[in-house]
């Protein structure tokens, strides 16, 4: 996901999220992965926003790189199935946020 791509990543998220019940606090690009720092609203469930977030930055990718959607579309999806999520209290955030931001 580096380079271009991960830049169209990075800007899709900070999109939808300005339209959205949720704040990213950090955010990076890695090889495979996004790690995310973000602050969610009780009202949805995380697979929710997880679910959201996926669909708006394949709709995104497959509009600016349609390419892309052509060598991924055997499989029709960008995106792996799984994910992984945790909750942080206000001691480990900070500790969260560095491995975030080494990740890139």
């Amino acid at each position: 996901l580096k380079g271009e791509l991960g830049l169209v990543m990075k800007n899709a998220l900070m999109s939808l999220s300005q339209n959205s019940e949720f704040e990213i606090e950090q955010m990076e690009v890695d090889q495979d992965h996004l790690p995310i720092l973000m602050t969610i609203s009780p009202r949805y469930s995380v697979s929710q926003y997880v679910r959201r977030i996926k669909q708006h930055t394949t709709r995104v990718v497959w509009q600016l790189h349609p390419k892309l959607k052509q060598q991924f579309w055997k499989e029709k999806t960008f995106w792996s199935d799984g994910y992984f999520a945790c909750s942080v209290g206000n001691a480990s955030a900070e500790t969260v946020r560095k491995y975030i931001q080494d990740q890139g």
